[in-house]
Formats: C-alpha cells, sequence, structure tokens
C-alpha cells in the first residue's frame, strides 16, 4: 500500500469525523428527534468509513485528493456557517 493512500485516508477521517459530528448537531437542529440525529450519524459514519476503504485500496490518487479537498472544504464551510 502506497503512503500517499495513507496519509490521504488520515487527512479524511481528520476532516470527516467532525463533519459527521456537525451534521448530527444539524439534524438535532432541525428535527428535534433523537432517532433522526442517530440515523443521521450511522448513515454519515458509514458513508465516510465506506469512502476511506475506497480511497485505501482502488480510487485513483486524483480523484482521492479531490474527496479529500471536498471535505475538508465541506467542514470549513459548515463551522463558519453555524
Amino acid at each position: 500500500m502506497e503512503t500517499w493512500r495513507i496519509v490521504a485516508t488520515v487527512l479524511l477521517a481528520v476532516a470527516g469525523l467532525p463533519l459527521v459530528l456537525v451534521l448530527m448537531a444539524k439534524a438535532r437542529d432541525r428535527t428535534d428527534s433523537s432517532g433522526t440525529v442517530a440515523v443521521t450519524g450511522a448513515v454519515a459514519f458509514v458513508v465516510l468509513l465506506l469512502l476511506g476503504v475506497v480511497m485505501l485500496t482502488i480510487l485513483p490518487a486524483a480523484l482521492t485528493w479531490v474527496i479529500v479537498g471536498l471535505v475538508a472544504a465541506a467542514l470549513g464551510v459548515m463551522m463558519l456557517a453555524s
């Protein structure tokens, strides 16, 4: 496994885990339902986990880094908007 894949996946996790928490907070603000918050968190975490596995195994370098950049940008925008 190449080093860049590991670095990209770690960066995805660093940006993705806070993004999951922000998504859960936004779901709580909009619905005020703990069930919706739990489902939102579970879905976001599973998507992040699957994306990390795919990045570690089969995605090409350019697409991997674009995804990492998009997740980091989405976290930045959501943190500034809240």
